[in-house]
C-alpha cells in the first residue's frame, strides 16, 4: 500500500484479538533464569498479558504505518485484577485515544471467560526501523534477540 493510499491514523481506532492461555503463558514459564517464578501458580503471567495488549496494539496499527516504520512500546499502566486458569480464552481489547505526533496512547482491557482481567493504558511511539537499529548498534546491541 503506498503511502497515499494508506489510512490516516487517529483517535478512535479500535481493535480486538483473542488467545488461549497455553502452559508457556503462565507464570512459572516466564523465565527459566528467574527462580523465583518456578513454584508460583500456573496461571496466566502479567507480563504475558501486557505482551498480549502490545500485540493487539502491534496488529491494530499494521495498515497505518509505512514498511519503514514499527511501533514500540514506551509506558504501561495497566493492572491485573484476576487470575485466569490454563485454557481459558482472553480478549484483549483497545482503543486509540491520543495521537500526538508520533506518540500514540491506548486505553486497553483483557477480558477472559469470567471477566475484567486487566485495564489500563499503555504508550506507544512511531519509530523509523532503520534508524532505531543504527540507534541500538551505537549501544553495543545486534538486535540478534
Amino acid at each position: 500500500m503506498s503511502d497515499n493510499t494508506r489510512p490516516t491514523l487517529a483517535a478512535g481506532l479500535r481493535h480486538r484479538e483473542q488467545m488461549v492461555v497455553a502452559p508457556e503463558h503462565t507464570v512459572p514459564r516466564v523465565g527459566p533464569d528467574w527462580a523465583g517464578f518456578r513454584d508460583m501458580p500456573p496461571v496466566f503471567a502479567t507480563a504475558m498479558m501486557i505482551g498480549f495488549i502490545e500485540q493487539t496494539c502491534i496488529e491494530a496499527l499494521r495498515p497505518y504505518l509505512s514498511a519503514e516504520q514499527r511501533t514500540v512500546g514506551t509506558h504501561v499502566d495497566v493492572s491485573h485484577v484476576a487470575t485466569t486458569p490454563i485454557g481459558m480464552t482472553v480478549i484483549a481489547s483497545i482503543e486509540l485515544i491520543e495521537v500526538e505526533g508520533r506518540i500514540l496512547l491506548f486505553r486497553v482491557a483483557c477480558h477472559d471467560d469470567a471477566g475484567l482481567i486487566g485495564e489500563g493504558l499503555h504508550r506507544r511511539a512511531i519509530i523509523d526501523l532503520e534508524r532505531f537499529m543504527h540507534k541500538l548498534a551505537s549501544k553495543g546491541g545486534n538486535g540478534a534477540g
